[in-house]
């Protein structure tokens, strides 16, 4: 295994990294003692963001350096790894090093924590828990808009936190997914149109969409097959909202794994929202519901689990595959 991986070395080490990432997440003992690859990153990125001018090109400048940062450490590994182990040994470091760049487990624990604070507790208490994982403010949302809000952001970020990482890994090895992450972290946090990084996060936010561009539309299929597995969820209806609503998304991409969501459950998601006090009258994604509850959060958890399974399997299909 010389550096970079064959094809199929690298689907071998994208299928047993997420399997790994299912079954194990990252560590919280390992988060409180080191962090995460991705607190580095950001970390990094806040320095670069201070220390620079915000122009076009210094924002370039500034995710070039957060990529060789990422991605040199990450071939070296790789590189070194194929070159001093046996092959089993080096592809199960390398599964285990990748596991950390991926979230299927927490989005599962973070979106669950929304459905169960919302059917316990409240209202108030769904609105807590979804500030943690959805830029919107929460302080404006009923019901309805809590549980949309979490049914939402489990379909962006299945794309990009699931499926696109684990597309590059299986493209590129540790690399790859080395250098999405760290494309996908510049654009979290300087890729906004704000005032502050509207020129400055040019760059990381147009890459962005490139690189999870191909994920996007492999995430709605996913959710799609999916749905065909759960019972009470339409694999006809995610097909049809997909092709009638994703392009109307603010997102080249988001409105995809979200209409396929949509429509999978009989929900309409998106719509008028408020980031601070500012109002955004997106269009609405799917022709159902718009009344969603806590129990939905749970079926559109359900179908997100069978969705990361699918992938799983064809992963680990292709690698078959590709071995011969």
């Amino acid at each position: 295994m010389g550096a970079p991986s064959p094809l199929p070395e690298t689907l071998i080490i994208t299928a047993a990294a997420l399997l790994i990432e299912a079954c194990a997440g990252y560590p919280q003992s390992l988060f409180r003692a080191i962090g995460h690859p991705v607190t580095w990153l950001g970390a990094l990125l806040s320095r670069l963001d201070r220390a620079q001018t915000r122009t076009r090109t210094m924002g370039a400048l500034a995710l070039l350096d957060l990529l060789a940062a990422s991605v040199g450490p990450a071939f070296l590994l790789q590189y070194l790894l194929s070159m001093w182990l046996p092959r089993i040994a080096a592809l199960a470091l390398l599964a285990i090093l990748a596991s950390t760049l991926l979230a299927q487990r927490s989005l599962f624990v973070h979106v669950r924590a929304v459905a169960v604070a919302l059917e316990r507790n409240g209202v108030q208490a769904g609105r807590e828990a979804v500030s943690h994982i959805v830029g919107r403010n929460p302080n404006v949302l009923d019901e309805h808009g809590v549980a949309r809000a979490a049914i939402e952001s489990l379909a962006e970020n299945f794309s990009d936190g699931v499926v696109a990482p684990a597309l590059w890994c299986g493209v590129f090895g540790l690399p790859g997914i080395a250098a999405y992450k760290a494309v996908n972290t510049a654009d979290s946090m300087i890729g906004h149109r704000t005032p502050r990084h509207e020129t400055f996060g040019w760059a990381s936010a147009r890459l962005d969409d490139f690189v999870n561009l191909p994920a996007s539309r492999l995430a709605a299929i996913w959710i799609t097959l999916a749905a065909l597995l759960l019972p009470g969820a339409s694999a006809a209806g995610a097909w049809r909202t997909i092709w009638k609503d994703a392009r109307k998304h603010r997102s080249p991409n988001a409105g995809w794994p979200e209409a396929a969501l949509a429509g999978a459950l009989g929900l309409r998601l998106n719509g008028p929202r408020i980031y601070g006090t500012t109002r955004r009258d997106d269009a609405w994604t799917g022709d159902g519901r718009a009344d969603a509850t806590a129990a939905d959060i749970f079926r559109a958890l359900r179908l997100y689990a069978l969705a990361c399974v699918i992938e799983f399997w064809a992963v680990a299909a292709l690698a078959v595959i590709a071995q011969g």
